[in-house]
């Protein structure tokens, strides 16, 4: 019949994939598979590419272990409220407001981690063509999941030469009449930077003046080197802010998945809020028996802590003096977190891509190039994952200042 694909046509055409997968992308997982090639070869590969404490000897304490398993063995293995389990809930909003910034546990959804949460968020504020303003670098779960939603990232400048902290200038041009919301990654991922109570203060003040929600990142809070970083809702309780955070980092149990999206008491929100539980019913609930994990972890012993902050401490100062001794590389402080962006001035024609494939290639060191967190590839910028003890980072960072007087030599 004319028009009608013969069958034995259709039985082995390649099945089409949606379009927007070409959009997206998550370089801290891609890189990895050059990774796996050059461990096939015969070389150890240092993994610095993922912030995953565990591997390195980091682990969530007993008293969270203890109530998961409690949980488990008293048969609370099946499907819980779509929200999370009451106890949850209402845990992590006393930790809210007990940091100053009042939340209700009516307010709260436990989620599968914080990627589970900005998800959430961002398919709950943006149409398609809608915009959201993304810090420059940033981290790149923000950027896949607007591809997939059909929106668009607007990336805002934040400044190296002053801490990392925003560029109130280039972030005015940034903002648009499509613009939904604004992404505020603070402690930081991918630099390790915390910003002054001065930026944050701006930072809820531009948003106000242009009706934008703020999408605080807060999932690092736990880990200031100085101590915990208060919630920016804190500075301003009825500003238009949801905040996301996790066992992930600061109890250390990245693969229990258990994060959760707060949401502020401004009644402009409100309609926010119901759209988040409205998507959350459609995928049923988060891992049951890690939501008994929440309450023992925000209500319990966080000695852990102060040891975690000591040791990240450490690391960043080992990292930070011996890049910096490194000819060609230079590197701002990290202030929080197990992260540092540092910059390699590279030769004209090259990218941060060539030289990060370069260095793995060479010595087994697997960094993330900077392009893969939205800067511009020939500005040299990279990701270093610092969770390494210290005098293993000491023998990557040697073997990272002899290639790159190798690299920068080259014609």
């Amino acid at each position: 019949m004319a028009g009608v694909t013969p069958s034995n046509v259709l039985r082995t055409a390649p099945v089409p994939v949606a379009g927007r997968v070409a959009n997206f992308s998550y370089a801290i997982r891609n890189i990895a598979a050059e990774a796996h090639r050059v461990e096939a070869s015969g070389r150890r590969v240092r993994y610095l590419n993922v912030g995953n404490p565990p591997p390195f000897g980091f682990q969530p304490p007993a008293h969270m272990v203890d109530a998961v398993i409690r949980a488990m063995r008293d048969g609370e293995n099946g499907y819980c409220a779509s929200p999370g389990i009451a106890p949850a809930r209402e845990a992590v909003a006393a930790e809210y407001s007990r940091r100053a910034w009042p939340v209700t546990a009516d307010r709260v959804l436990i989620t599968a981690g914080t990627s589970e949460a900005i998800d959430l968020a961002l398919s709950a504020l943006v149409d398609g063509e809608g915009e959201v303003l993304v810090p420059m670098p940033t981290y790149p779960l923000y950027t896949a999941v607007l591809a997939k939603i059909g929106a668009r990232a607007r990336f805002y400048r934040t400044d190296p030469a002053n801490g990392w902290e925003p560029d109130f200038d280039h972030l005015e041009h940034a903002v648009t009449p499509a613009t939904r919301a604004i992404v505020v990654i603070d402690p930081n991922n991918p630099t390790g930077a915390t910003y002054s109570a001065t930026a944050r203060r701006k930072l809820i003040a531009f948003a106000d003046e242009r009706g934008l929600v703020i999408l605080a990142d807060e999932v690092y809070g736990d880990l200031g080197y100085d101590g915990p970083i208060p919630p920016l809702g804190s500075l301003e309780p009825d500003a238009a802010v949801l905040s996301f955070s996790s066992l992930s980092k600061g109890y250390v149990a990245p693969g229990w998945r258990t994060g959760w999206v707060a949401v502020g008491q401004s009644p402009r929100l409100d309609h926010v809020l119901a759209a988040l539980k409205k998507l959350a019913d459609g995928r049923l609930c988060s891992t049951a028996p890690m939501q008994h994990a929440i309450p023992a972890a925000l209500n319990g012993d966080r000695t852990h802590q102060a040891a975690f902050r000591a040791a990240l401490r450490e690391r960043a100062k080992v990292t930070t003096d011996m890049l910096r001794a490194i000819p060609g590389v230079t590197c701002s402080a990290p202030s929080a977190a197990f992260y540092a962006m540092p910059k390699v001035a590279l030769p004209a024609g090259r990218t941060d891509e060539d030289y990060v494939l370069g260095l793995l290639r060479a010595t087994g060191v697997l960094c993330v190039y900077g392009s893969g967190f939205g800067m511009p590839p020939a500005d040299g910028f990279l990701r270093i994952v610092f969770l390494a003890p210290p005098d293993e980072l000491r023998e990557i960072y040697q073997l990272m200042g002899t290639f790159t007087a190798d690299y920068l030599a080259r014609p």
